[in-house]
């Protein structure tokens, strides 16, 4: 029995493109059509599961709806040398009509029963005209295109074409025209929505960074100060428990004198106490 074919319309159809820088995450989106009468059941398999995060990874669609999976690449370090051999594959099946139990119906499906469409990665770094606004690509392919002056008028450029000079005119007359020209046409003016814009943008930039600066400066001043009076205050701590320590030394060293110079009157006293004892005795 042959395979059945896919029932389901993808979009895109081969190919998931992650466009880079693969620095953070990077999502692609799958659409799903189910285009039958019959509910359908899908669900979406990979080659490199710790890479991706799918949602959501099945499900069942109703007849004639759509469903965007969402796939999430997972930040890595990109080498353009390296080709992807990562792939996804969409299984489906025709949900019956009594389906309660996804996992049940998937567990017990027919090989035969199954369509399945398989998708390859594609990585993509931006180009650098990619990486340019389309406001400048659109000057520049004017600037190439038409090297003369420009004048801007609304959102649109247009050249300012130079004055001609028929066969038989004079200098004064080529003057002249060269003048009224001029006098025609209004000074180039740029236009302050497109051309003002992104220098309104460094100046306020600028003066972020300015007064950021100071701030910093500011508060580098403040610690600093808070620093010296941090030092001049252990400076003084230090000094008074030197002059606490000395004073705590003397004042022990007068004590010890104190009782040193007491024992030889204490002593002095007992003698004479025991020598009149005695003699007292031998007398009696």
């Amino acid at each position: 029995m042959s395979k059945l074919e896919q029932i389901l319309i993808l979009d895109p159809p081969a190919d998931l493109r992650f466009r880079g820088p693969f620095t953070d995450v990077v999502t692609a989106n799958l659409k799903l059509k189910n285009p039958s009468e019959k509910k359908v059941c899908f669900k979406v398999k990979t080659t490199a599961p710790r890479r991706y995060c799918v949602r959501p990874n099945s499900g069942i669609i109703d007849p004639g709806a759509t469903v965007i999976i969402s796939v999430m690449l997972q930040p890595f370090e990109y080498d353009p040398n390296e080709k992807s051999k990562h792939k996804f594959m969409v299984q489906t099946i025709f949900a019956p009509a009594a389906a309660t139990d996804i996992e049940a119906v998937w567990k017990d499906v027919k090989p035969d029963d199954l369509m399945d469409s398989k998708l390859r990665c594609v990585f993509e770094l931006p180009s650098e005209n990619d990486k340019v606004s389309p406001q400048k690509r659109n000057l520049l392919q004017c600037f190439r295109a038409a090297p003369g002056s420009f004048r801007t008028t609304g959102s649109k450029v247009k050249a300012c074409r130079p004055a001609v000079v028929r066969e038989g005119q004079s200098r004064e007359q080529e003057r002249d025209i060269s003048r009224s020209d001029v006098e025609s046409k209004p000074a180039p003016v740029l236009n302050s929505s497109k051309a003002d814009g992104p220098v309104s943008v460094n100046d306020s930039e600028k003066k972020k960074m300015m007064e950021e600066c100071k701030r910093l400066q500011t508060e580098v001043s403040k610690l600093n100060d808070e620093n010296r009076q941090l030092k001049d205050e252990g400076l003084r701590l230090r000094r008074s428990q030197r002059s606490e320590h000395l004073t705590s030394n003397s004042s022990s060293a007068l004590g010890l004198e104190s009782r040193a110079g007491s024992l030889p009157s204490l002593l002095v006293v007992i003698a004479a106490i025991f020598i009149g004892f005695f003699l007292g005795k031998f007398i009696l």
